[in-house]
């Protein structure tokens, strides 16, 4: 028996859109996702908290939230907390879902988190779901020497030691705008960077 696939909706740098959250919220309902992953900047410098995680929960769907270079872990915790049971702030944790495997890193290097720190997190992530059939791994800031560098942003090389050392199936992040919908590999591992209008992912 074939198995069954998780379905997630992911985004990243929604900056407060309440708008654009109630139709993501939506579509994550219509689509009937397992999970919502915020790959961070849900505000915009910390200003406009409020719903943006409310649709998805109202929607009673589970929502992984990291935080961004425009928000502090603080906010991603406080955000996990107004709309728990369904939300989880994901930075340093991990979630296991049938034989799949979740973890992640919020902030950005150069803003709000050090190259070491966010190879720690990751490294803590992965140590719980190392034996997952299928991996994830989210952070909000792009690897070291892949294609969202055009935007002549430097990716992190911590990010891009943690894709080639844990080797998860799909790496997702967000951070440069202009890169939405780019894919790239780290050898066996799919690259994703997911935006603001969202991307359905079965895995």
């Amino acid at each position: 028996m074939p198995r069954k696939k998780t379905k997630i909706l992911a985004i990243g740098d929604i900056h407060g859109d309440t708008g654009l959250a109630k139709k993501l919220a939506e579509r994550a309902k219509k689509e009937n996702v397992d999970f919502v992953i915020f790959a961070g900047d849900l505000t915009f410098a910390e200003q406009s908290t409020k719903n943006i995680i409310g649709p998805f929960a109202k929607a009673k769907k589970k929502i992984l939230i990291l935080h961004g270079n425009h928000e502090s872990l603080a906010t991603a915790d406080f955000l996990s907390e107004m709309y728990a049971p369904y939300a989880r702030n994901l930075h340093s944790y991990s979630v296991k879902h049938k034989d799949l495997g979740i973890f992640g890193a919020g902030g950005a290097t150069g803003f709000n988190i050090s190259e070491k720190e966010i190879f720690k997190v990751l490294e803590k992530g992965n140590k719980k779901v190392k034996d997952s059939k299928k991996k994830i791994m989210i952070t909000h800031m792009h690897a070291a020497k892949t294609k969202s560098e055009f935007s002549g942003w430097p990716g992190s090389a911590s990010i891009r030691k943690a894709v080639e050392k844990f080797k998860p199936d799909l790496f997702i992040h967000s951070h440069i705008h202009e890169a939405e919908g780019i894919e790239d590999k780290i050898g066996k591992t799919r690259i994703l960077n997911v935006g603001r209008r969202g991307k359905i992912i079965e895995i």
